[in-house]
């Protein structure tokens, strides 16, 4: 039946897709180059074509998928240890303005116009363009933006604030599980865990998330109740 084949073409596009984007990495669209884009949509139409046209061979789509990722995987493992390489696969970052002067000639060349860096520049928080020192558009199509000195926020150090090291938080309970691999980096075994549980009155599955941080505040969360916090030292 047509409606089989197409949902067991759809499940192999799935599938491949699924194993292709993990070879190639985690990069989100936002953060893709120009290669980066070329293949995405390559590999999508392919996965499209397989998926949908039913006088096609979904093998031959399926080792298309494989050749591009396959492509785009070498290609990132190449860039990463040769500089001109990477230069010409993904770009450089293009001035646009530079001691607070808008470079109009960047601004052809990267096809954008001036209101195009205005609505960039408002997007990061600078409505006033007189406030701007450099901005950068990078290879991944952003645009980076360095305040005058005069208008950068001050920073704990300017302010002489003395600011403790927080770290990471651990999720050590999410939806009723155990992170078992968040128990071990916190130096706490199962059996400190469901102590500590049972001290504060919950059972397992009643908890939707439980944190616990380098001061061993011991946060939880548990299902229609407010959260609650514990200190574990006390």
């Amino acid at each position: 039946m047509e409606i089989l084949d197409v949902i067991l073409r759809c499940l192999i596009s799935l599938v491949t897709l699924f194993f292709v984007t993990k070879m190639i990495g985690k990069k989100q669209v936002s953060q893709f180059s120009l290669f980066d884009y070329v293949i995405g949509i390559s590999i999508g139409n392919f996965a499209a074509e397989m998926a949908l046209n039913l006088d096609s061979d979904y093998m031959h789509g399926t080792i298309a998928v494989i050749v591009f990722g396959i492509v785009a995987y070498l290609v990132s493992i190449i860039t990463l240890k040769n500089l001109k390489l990477r230069r010409f696969f993904i770009g450089d970052p293009t001035i646009l303005i530079e001691d607070g002067k808008i470079l109009y000639k960047n601004l052809k060349k990267t096809k954008f116009d001036i209101n195009d860096l205005l609505e960039e520049c408002r997007i990061n928080g600078y409505f006033d363009i007189q406030e701007i020192d450099y901005a950068l558009m990078e290879a991944n199509g952003k645009i980076s933006i360095l305040a005058k000195p005069d208008f950068q926020k001050p920073t704990n150090k300017d302010l002489k604030i003395n600011k403790e090291k927080t770290g990471l938080c651990a999720n050590i309970i999410i939806d009723g599980k155990i992170i078992y691999e968040s128990l071990k980096i916190m130096h706490k075994d199962e059996k400190w865990l469901k102590h500590e549980i049972k001290v504060k009155g919950y059972k397992l599955n009643d908890i939707i998330l439980a944190t616990l941080d380098l001061k061993e505040n011991f946060i939880v969360y548990g299902k229609n109740v407010n959260s609650k916090t514990y200190d574990i030292l006390n």
